[in-house]
């Protein structure tokens, strides 16, 4: 029975049948203009079959630089340094003297005197460079790297050490000499693969061949012509690596703000929004924040230059909070002493949290029951580190009701969690200026083994609430959302959520 090949697999076993010569896969593949993968299947399939040995070699190849040419024909610093010895005092120069010369070729002192010194050419003696005997010879014999070089210059193909030797050079010395010189070749070693037909292959390569015509479908018109005898299916391997393809996908902290979203739309919040630019007044002042806080001061909060001062409230929401600032008012406290002033309130600042938001829907409606929430970007002169950015996303918000409780509380954020995909969450009382009794939020990360904070929460004081007309119980939160990404996505550093690398992006698994 006659082998079948199609056009491309005969050409190779056609090539290696007229070859005398042992051939290299890269020079099958040079010679006939074929794809490496096919190839490489075709030589694979022959030896499987008996047709063919492949054999491995590691071989060390001379790979010249650009500049090697330029190099040899201009002389090696070392080289041409033999040339620049005065004559005068025969076998040596003063450093001085030498240095000149040197700087008007663009050549380095220490350059020459390490490769000179290497060669066994010149040594430095005191303040002198002095040639030695082998330096004395040297212009008129040829180093073993340098005609290493040029044997390779001269050769179309790769050039590799151990041809040396039928070239009259020292392999050991030239790979010595050319180890550590970038600019002039460096040695790679390479692996190639030998391929040559057996007795067995050649007889049967030589007998009844048939060529068939190759395709990847038969058509209509070679089943009726009856020439689909003559053509030959290609074959598919359906273990190759095919393209990786990724599905369209959303940023991963754009997908944590939508979840976020409709994970409390669906627990019956309202979304509210404000803007990111704040008056003091809304961002301290109404959450009962002195106005000598050091968390106003310059280096914790961006103040604005221009506007500098914003509009405040009605006159009666103002006077409220300034007395309840400076005597505790009708909140049953004694305030925080001091003479409050408008004008620092009416300061702009770019809001240092979502809580602005959360106090000024409590300002436009006091009255029980609302649960109304909000996601927005925040500022503060934070560090920039793994896990800290100056501007970065918050969750905050509040519920309003006769009823709430800090279990109201403790079981809203545990729900939101949840629907997040995060079911071990724990409580850990805390302090802040505005809410008593007060909680920090922790959340257990399964790829580290523990427990992260990832936010504040408790029950407003009174000096928050009552000032804008709410006498019943108002609990409030403020989470971050980008550690909640992170926790998610299995991302170490904070800011890679913000750099634009695109195939990053791609690697990240969404569906977690």
């Amino acid at each position: 029975m006659a082998l079948i090949f199609n056009e491309n697999q005969w050409k190779i076993f056609e090539l290696l049948l007229n070859k005398s010569e042992t051939q290299t896969i890269r020079e099958i593949v040079a010679q006939l203009k074929l794809d490496n993968s096919l190839v490489a299947s075709t030589l694979n399939y022959g030896r499987e079959q008996g047709w063919l040995d492949i054999e491995e070699k590691e071989r060390e190849e001379l790979a010249l630089s650009e500049t090697a040419g330029e190099l040899i024909k201009q002389g090696l610093p070392e080289r041409q340094v033999l040339s620049m010895i005065s004559a005068e005092s025969p076998g040596k120069i003063k450093i001085r003297d030498l240095v000149g010369q040197l700087k008007a070729k663009d050549i380095k002192l220490n350059e020459v005197i390490k490769w000179g010194s290497m060669r066994g050419w010149l040594n430095k003696e005191k303040d002198e460079i002095v040639l030695t005997e082998a330096g004395k010879k040297a212009p008129d014999i040829p180093a073993d790297d340098e005609k290493a070089v040029q044997a390779a210059l001269q050769r179309k193909q790769a050039l590799f050490l151990d041809e040396l030797a039928g070239l009259s050079i020292d392999a050991a010395v030239a790979k010595k000499l050319l180890k550590n010189r970038p600019a002039l070749a460096k040695i790679k070693a390479r692996t190639y693969r030998y391929v040559s037909l057996t007795p067995a292959g050649k007889k049967t390569l030589q007998g009844d061949v048939k060529i068939a015509q190759e395709k990847n479908r038969l058509s209509s018109e070679d089943i009726l012509s009856g020439n689909w005898e003559n053509i030959q299916l290609r074959r598919y391997d359906v273990t190759l690596k095919a393209e990786k393809v990724y599905a369209a996908k959303i940023h991963p902290l754009q997908k944590i703000i939508q979840q976020t979203r409709r994970a409390f739309l669906e627990m019956g919040f309202t979304e509210v929004v404000s803007p990111q630019v704040e008056t003091a007044f809304w961002d301290f002042d109404a959450l009962f924040q002195p106005q000598d806080h050091p968390a106003r001061d310059m280096q914790d909060t961006f103040y604005l230059s221009r506007p500098a001062e914003g509009k405040l409230p009605t006159e009666k929401v103002v006077e409220n909070v300034k007395l309840t600032h400076e005597n505790g008012w009708e909140t049953g406290s004694k305030g925080w002493g001091y003479s409050w002033q408008s004008s620092r309130a009416r300061q702009t600042v770019l809001r240092t949290h979502t809580t602005a938001t959360s106090i000024r829907s409590l300002c436009e409606n006091p009255e029980p029951p609302r649960k109304v929430f909000c996601v927005g970007k925040v500022f503060r002169n934070e560090s920039i580190s793994y896990k800290h950015l100056p501007e970065f996303y918050q969750v905050d918000g509040i519920i309003i009701d006769e009823g709430a409780n800090l279990a109201t509380l403790l079981g809203t954020l545990k729900e939101f969690y949840a629907k997040m995909g995060f079911n071990k969450v724990k409580f850990k009382p805390s302090f802040f200026p505005y809410t008593e009794p007060s909680i920090e939020v922790f959340v257990y990360m399964e790829s580290r083994k523990k427990w992260l904070e990832l936010g504040g929460s408790g029950v407003f004081r009174p000096e928050v609430t009552v000032p804008f007309g709410c006498h019943v119980p108002v609990l409030a939160w403020g989470l971050g959302l980008e550690r909640l990404a992170m926790l998610r996505y299995g991302i170490e550093d904070i800011r890679n959520l913000y750099w634009s690398d695109l195939d990053e992006t791609k690697e990240i698994v969404l569906c977690r």
